[in-house]
């Protein structure tokens, strides 16, 4: 079974139609500060609290304390240059009236871009794909299995939105086989693998106060989930092959099997 739980800024789905760049409005947009560099939960961890909806391409953000802004998505306009990890984008500016907002629940300078209808950007890995500002491929994978196995080794149990997969996978026994699925099939959905999902420091806010809470769940991940590439690996990433759409109750289809490359 497949549970599609993220769409934008972590909204929870029955349904979501997937794209080349992944489920519909994931990853959309960037906040950027002043000189155009990504900011995330990485440095900002109070971004957690911020809901965001989007409606016939118009725009809403939501923050417990800042109130709403709501804005016309503008994905048309000269783009300018922004970066993620330090690699050149391109993306839009959405204006003064959503930037003033961001910069107030950042509290520091802060403007929003949405990705152009030509991004073209490609990403790597073993099955190369598309996505929009995702970190790198366009679909996110987790069991709940995997989840599992981590949370018998924590004092404190973590909820699943502390990882931020676009799809969550119920059914399986053992930990860690979307590391070793290859192609798989969901609703109308094709996806390939492309890399295990290596950790960052965002798995340390608690989602629902926007607040860092210690060294878990990296501290004990890296007892166990060392990856070959440098870092911490929970849950995998994968390309979109078809596009379609993936609804809650979805059977997942597996077309072939690796070896994990942990």
């Amino acid at each position: 079974m497949t549970y599609p739980v993220k769409g934008c800024a972590g909204a929870a789905l029955e349904s979501a139609r997937v794209g080349a760049t992944g489920l519909e409005h994931d990853r959309a947009f960037m906040i950027v500060d002043a000189d155009g560099t990504f900011r995330s939960q990485r440095s900002d961890p109070v971004l957690a609290l911020v809901r965001c909806s989007v409606t016939d391409e118009v725009l809403t953000l939501q923050h417990p304390s800042a109130g709403s802004v709501t804005v016309a998505v503008d994905r048309d306009s000269a783009a300018q240059q922004v970066t993620l990890f330090g690699a050149p984008m391109r993306g839009i500016d959405q204006g003064d009236e959503i930037a003033a907002w961001l910069a107030e629940v950042i509290e520091e300078p802060a403007r929003l871009v949405a990705a152009p209808r030509d991004l073209g950007r490609v990403t790597d890995g073993i099955s190369p794909g598309s996505a929009q500002f995702a970190d790198s491929s366009a679909v996110h994978i987790v069991s709940t299995a995997t989840l599992a196995g981590l949370n018998s080794r924590l004092d404190v149990a973590l909820p699943m939105n502390r990882f931020r997969p676009n799809i969550v996978i119920d059914g399986w026994e053992e930990p860690h086989r979307e590391d070793e699925v290859r192609d798989v099939g969901v609703g109308s959905v094709d996806l390939a693998y492309t890399k295990l999902a290596i950790r960052c420091a965002v798995t340390t806010v608690e989602q629902s106060t926007g607040l860092r809470t210690g060294p878990e769940p990296l501290r004990t991940l890296a007892t166990y989930r060392r990856a070959r590439q440098k870092g911490v690996a929970f849950g995998a990433k994968f390309s979109v092959m078809q596009e379609g759409t993936v609804t809650v109750g979805d059977e997942l289809r597996v077309g072939s099997w690796g070896e994990s490359e942990l």
